[in-house]
């Protein structure tokens, strides 16, 4: 299954991929999917709002009594220049810890579905886990409408393009109420299970996060004959500003990161009239993220005063900190618990998933597998083949552990 997905989407110069939604890369992402199902006899739909589901022992969600059924899965999108196994290995080890339990000979009691959400990683409209946030309600059909690509592209624009259907996209109660638990394997975005020495971790909660625009507009002109004292630079109120989000997050424990700028006009030689950067922020609990906010949005007015140019801030997105069940996240526990020999550790993590998008609607919980150097969203992103092997034989332990109750 990794060499069928290595090379789609594939950077040949960074080596990362690129698979953004309902572009090229995401339809042959799709197709594998769906390639996948059929080889194991699996029913494939399709959903509302473009997401993949495969189906062990229901022809389909209207066939899985409500909240009897047992789902696993992740996405198969990727950031700009992304690693391999941030999304992919979630989907990959669905697949094969469902081979491993038709090898062991599992008599399954529940329907088994696995999923590939879309648009996880929000690399094209801005914003993270669209497929999931329309399926549980978090994101009106109105307002993905509205969302944009960086070429003007609309998202309804795009998933047409694609041979989708944007005006059946909404909320879909009635397929969320058929699902138990949804259990997610992912990566391990950061070291503790390196540090503690275990291949495969449970999730606690994931940390409150969000993005905000930044716009800073100031007055285009010559940079060769304009006196530094006659400027309205919006470049420098950026340049502080992106400084002050570091001090303020060293300060709280947290993390802010400006990871994209736009500049107009974009010349070498003009004063940009207009610099938006996006910021990135998390923190372990709502009152400290909102501390770190209110103090960037502050160094960067007070800047921006300075420096003559107007701010305007824009809150694009927030998802409130996720603490998974405690019944399922205990129940995980105890069925490795007993399948493994060993307590198998809880941390929390600062990455958004689609599960902690689910939380709010049914019982979600997430296995995380270890990445030896911590590093991800970039094509340095790993994972030894012997952990992902642990990561399938736990996912497949805790699959049969809720699914033959």
């Amino acid at each position: 299954m990794w060499q069928e997905l290595r090379p789609i989407g594939r950077n040949s110069s960074s080596g990362g991929y690129r698979r953004y939604a309902w572009t090229g890369a995401d339809a042959d992402c799709r197709a594998w999917f769906r390639a996948q199902a059929e080889a194991r006899g699996l029913a494939y739909e399709l959903d509302r709002n473009g997401n993949q589901w495969a189906w062990l022992g229901a022809g389909g969600y209207q066939d899985v009594a409500p909240g009897d059924a047992v789902v696993t899965g992740s996405h198969l999108d990727s950031v700009p220049d992304g690693g391999a196994f941030d999304g992919p290995l979630g989907v990959v080890s669905s697949f094969a810890a469902l081979d491993e339990l038709r090898s062991r000979g599992a008599e399954l009691g529940k329907p088994l579905a696995i999923v590939n959400f879309g648009d996880e990683e929000g690399a094209r409209f801005g914003l993270a886990c669209v497929g999931s946030r329309l399926a549980a309600g978090a994101l009106t059909a109105e307002a993905a409408h509205q969302l944009r690509d960086g070429e003007g592209t609309t998202l309804p624009q795009a998933m047409e393009r694609a041979g989708y259907d944007p005006d059946a996209i909404g909320p879909d109660p009635e397929r969320l109420a058929r699902i138990g638990a949804f259990v997610e394997l992912h990566v391990e975005q950061g070291r503790a299970l390196d540090l503690s020495g275990d291949p495969v971790g449970i999730a606690s909660a994931i940390w409150p996060h969000g993005r905000w625009r930044f716009d800073f507009h100031g007055e285009a002109n010559h940079a060769g004959t304009t006196r530094l004292d006659d400027r309205r630079d919006p470049m420098l109120s950026y340049a502080a500003t992106v400084l002050a989000a570091r001090e303020q997050a060293r300060l709280a424990g947290a993390l802010a990161t400006f990871g994209k700028i736009s500049v107009e006009p974009n010349g070498v030689n003009a004063i940009p009239s207009l610099v938006r950067g996006w910021l990135d922020s998390r923190a372990a609990d709502q009152d400290t993220l909102d501390t770190v906010i209110q103090g960037i949005e502050q160094a960067a007015a007070e800047r921006a005063a300075r420096d003559g140019v107007d701010l305007t801030v824009v809150r694009e997105s927030f998802t409130p900190v996720v603490e998974f069940q405690h019944a399922l996240r205990e129940e995980l526990s105890a069925i490795l618990g007993k399948t493994q020999g060993r307590t198998v550790p809880v941390l929390g993590t600062g990455a958004g998933h689609d599960a902690g998008i689910l939380s709010g609607t049914i019982p979600t919980a997430m296995l995380f597998v270890r990445n030896p150097t911590g590093v991800s969203h970039s094509p340095a992103e790993a994972a030894e083949e012997d952990d992902c092997v642990a990561g399938v034989t736990a996912l497949a332990d805790v699959l049969e552990g809720l699914a033959c109750h």
